[in-house]
C-alpha cells in the first residue's frame, strides 16, 4: 500500500475548510477518505520515510501523446502513446525522470483542451494500457484541464437538460452583469447562451463557446476530478 504523509492530509484539510467552510468539512473529509481507500493509498508514511516528491534534480519532458509517428519506427498499427513510450526507452532512457503528457482524453476542439470524457483515452492515441505502461518506466504528470469542459461532454449536456448533479456544475451569470473589466485574449463573447428547462441561461466560457467553465464553488465538481 502506498503512503500519504499526515502533514499532506492536514494541508488538504485546511484548504477544504478555507474553500467550503467548517460546516461541511467532515463530510468532505469522509468523501476524500473513500477515494483514497479506493486506490489503495494509506494515510501515513512509515517512521523516517520521506514521501517521494519532485525537485530541481528532476527533468520533465512535456509532450502530446501523438508527437511521434509510428511509421518512422516501422509499426503503422502501433498506438501513438506506445510509439512515444518505445522512443523514450530507446533514445531517452533516464535522461528524463518524468513525462508530462498533454491532454489525451477524447476532445472536441483546441488540441485536446476541450475534454469530452475524463475517464477515457482518445482512441486515436491508445488506451489506459499505454498510459499505465508509460507510468511503469517514468513518473507521469497529466494535464487534466480542470477549469472547463467540452460543450459536447455529458456534464454540459446534462446541465442543458436540467439534470442533477450537473445542473450545478457551471457558472451562470445574469446577461446584464457588467463584465467590462474582464480581460481575455479571445474574440468570442464571454457568456454563452443556452436553453434549459428553466429557460435561457448564460454560462461563463472563458476560452471559447466549446469550453464551458466549471465552478469549484460546488465541492461535487472537485470530487468529480479526484
Amino acid at each position: 500500500m502506498r503512503a500519504v504523509d499526515r502533514r499532506i492530509l492536514q494541508r488538504i484539510r485546511r484548504r477544504l475548510a478555507l474553500l467550503y467552510g467548517e460546516d461541511v468539512l467532515e463530510r468532505l473529509i469522509q468523501r476524500l477518505a473513500l477515494i483514497v481507500g479506493r486506490y489503495g493509498v494509506g494515510v501515513t508514511c512509515p517512521d523516517g520515510q520521506v514521501c517521494a516528491r519532485w525537485d530541481q534534480r528532476d527533468a520533465v519532458l512535456i509532450c502530446y501523446g501523438d508527437m511521434l509517428s509510428a511509421e518512422h519506427l516501422g509499426d503503422l498499427d502501433e498506438p501513438p502513446l506506445a510509439t512515444l513510450h518505445k522512443f523514450l526507452r530507446k533514445h531517452v532512457g533516464d535522461a528524463v525522470s518524468a513525462v508530462h503528457v498533454l491532454p489525451f482524453f477524447p476532445y472536441s476542439s483546441d488540441d485536446g483542451f476541450s475534454v469530452i470524457d475524463y475517464r477515457s483515452v482518445d482512441p486515436a492515441l491508445g488506451t489506459w494500457h499505454e498510459i499505465q505502461s508509460l507510468g511503469e518506466d517514468y513518473r507521469l504528470m497529466v494535464d487534466l484541464v480542470i477549469n472547463h469542459v467540452s460543450s459536447q461532454s455529458n456534464w454540459f449536456r446534462n446541465y442543458c437538460l436540467g439534470l442533477a448533479p450537473e445542473r450545478h456544475y457551471f457558472i451562470e451569470v445574469d446577461f446584464d452583469t457588467d463584465l467590462s473589466a474582464v480581460t481575455r485574449p479571445r474574440t468570442s463573447p464571454l457568456l454563452r447562451s443556452v436553453q434549459t428547462p428553466g429557460g435561457e441561461r448564460h454560462v461563463w466560457a472563458t476560452f471559447s463557446h466549446d469550453q464551458i467553465d466549471v465552478t469549484f464553488a460546488n465541492p461535487d465538481v472537485l470530487f468529480e476530478f479526484l
